[in-house]
């Protein structure tokens, strides 16, 4: 699995860093995702999968061929 986000598509929400901390984060002044492990471990991947899917701005992007 590989990850991609748009930055410019977050609202800061924070369901990622919740659901996935290990993975993602957020700058302290706006709160903007920040992706820490574009690429996971196998264990993580559901937890990516449901932070992708609950993200509201639609900006965590999987490739799961990677």
């Amino acid at each position: 699995m590989k990850i991609a986000v748009e930055e410019d598509k977050c609202c800061g929400a924070g369901q990622c860093v919740v659901l996935a901390p290990e993975v993602f984060d957020q700058r302290d002044d706006d709160g903007i995702v920040v992706l820490l492990d574009e690429t996971p471990p196998q264990e993580l991947h559901e937890q990516v999968r449901e932070a992708a899917g609950v993200c509201p701005g639609a900006c965590i992007h999987l490739d799961e061929t990677a």
